[in-house]
């Protein structure tokens, strides 16, 4: 009965790994069309069985996830195959338009989840076999600007096929396709600021069978080309149709008959020997090749600029050393300063007599003339330029008045 039991089990954890790498490994091929917007959604529900469960139970998972697509054996996808995905909880697109050079040409693509919670990954090739069609190219393309459109909106089922509505209401073709999405980020646009819910813009180009409307003739008037390069709205009498759900820049629309446009051909010039064909594997140079030996050069590399440094050293060298001509300036600042002690020493031991400006002239009390108060040795290089109080009393003697009384002793 055990045994029986380990069995089921070891069969049932067989059937699940089984099941996990039959998922993991599965090849999903898709047909677009040549000349016609492909878009492939990339499910974050589709990978999280791959994963494991979220560790509370009965908690919904909401794991980040991201992918990363490339084409097999090469960094990245195919210059036609665009990506994007706005946020890790949100899910991944894969579109674009591929053209006839790419009908017969099957793309793998390798697309890689990251669970950003568990960082575990797990991969699907998802092949792109693009077939022909007899309608490619549509005559008559118009481009649109949606100005209040992300791309990954746009790129939703429903919203394309409202706006597919209404060119079809407003042009009336018998055939109708959306041939390419662009971001207005991958036209030079500028990322708008997150404010009054601004959008990137995108640009929906369109084909049909039959000739452009009376209606999407309007832009080309006269009249609407001027209120274009004055940067207002043209007068368009069936934007009315569109401005329930799509901003349309009616300045930025453009038509395009290709019957009409004269092809160009442009002759690539020869790429020489030294660039690879289109088509082809490289050819590595065999082992046998002779060695190079570099020491010479490295020698020549060294030596060059070594020799150029010892001569600007022994010239600087020589400037400095040899030909010092701020010698005589410093010898004739030594000769100044010598001259400049000797007269400082000279003026201390001069005597001359007090200047007479200095000195009171008369007695403020008397009115004589006051004699000098020195000799004519006095040394008058520590005498004060004014007179002190002391010397005013030992040089004036100023008479008392006498109060009328007697004087007792």
């Amino acid at each position: 009965m055990i045994s029986r039991m380990s069995a089921a089990a070891v069969a049932v954890w067989l059937g699940t790994v089984v099941t996990i790498l039959s998922r993991s490994h599965a090849d999903r091929n898709v047909y677009p069309s040549a000349g016609v917007l492909f878009v492939h959604v990339l499910e974050r529900e589709y990978f999280k069985g791959e994963f494991p469960p979220y560790p509370k139970s009965g908690d919904a998972s909401n794991d980040p996830i991201t992918f990363n697509t490339n084409l097999m054996g090469y960094p990245d996808r195919p210059g036609w195959l665009r990506y994007i995905q706005r946020t890790p909880h949100s899910d991944g697109v894969l579109y674009g338009s591929p053209t006839a050079e790419h009908v017969g040409k099957p793309n793998i693509i390798e697309i890689t989840a990251y669970n950003r919670r568990t960082f575990e990954t797990a991969r699907h090739n998802l092949v792109i076999n693009i077939m022909a069609t007899e309608e490619f190219p549509l005559p008559y393309q118009a481009e649109f600007y949606i100005k209040n459109m992300n791309v990954e909106e746009m790129l939703a089922s429903e919203v394309l096929g409202d706006f597919l509505g209404a060119v079809k209401n407003v042009w009336q073709p018998e055939r109708l396709n959306a041939i390419n999405i662009t971001s207005a980020l991958d036209r030079g646009g500028r990322v708008p600021l997150p404010i009054n819910n601004l959008k990137e813009g995108v640009y929906v180009m369109v084909g049909a069978d039959v000739p452009f409307s009376s209606c999407l003739r309007e832009v080309e008037s006269p009249h609407n080309q001027l209120r274009c390069s004055q940067e207002m709205e043209p007068v368009i009498s069936c934007d009315k149709k569109f401005r329930a759900q799509f901003h349309i820049d009616w300045c930025k629309i453009s038509l395009v008959d290709i019957n009409k446009v004269v092809p160009i051909y442009i002759t690539r010039p020869d790429p020489g020997t030294g660039i690879l064909p289109e088509f082809g594997e490289y050819d590595p140079p065999s082992e046998s090749l002779k060695s190079r030996d570099y020491f010479s050069d490295f020698l020549v590399t060294l030596a060059v600029p070594s020799a150029v440094a010892v001569v600007l050293l022994f010239i600087l060298g020589y400037t400095l050393c040899c030909r010092r001509e701020g010698v005589i300036q410093l010898v004739h600042h030594s000769s100044i300063q010598k001259s400049t002690k000797e007269l400082r020493s000279m003026s201390k031991n001069r005597e001359i007599s007090w200047p007479l400006s200095t000195l009171p002239v008369f007695n403020p009390v008397s009115g004589e003339v006051v004699p000098p108060i020195h000799p004519d040795n006095y040394e008058t290089t520590s005498m004060p330029l004014m007179q002190t109080q002391t010397n005013l009393q030992n040089q004036i003697t100023i008479p008392q008045q006498r109060p009328s009384g007697k004087w007792y002793s």
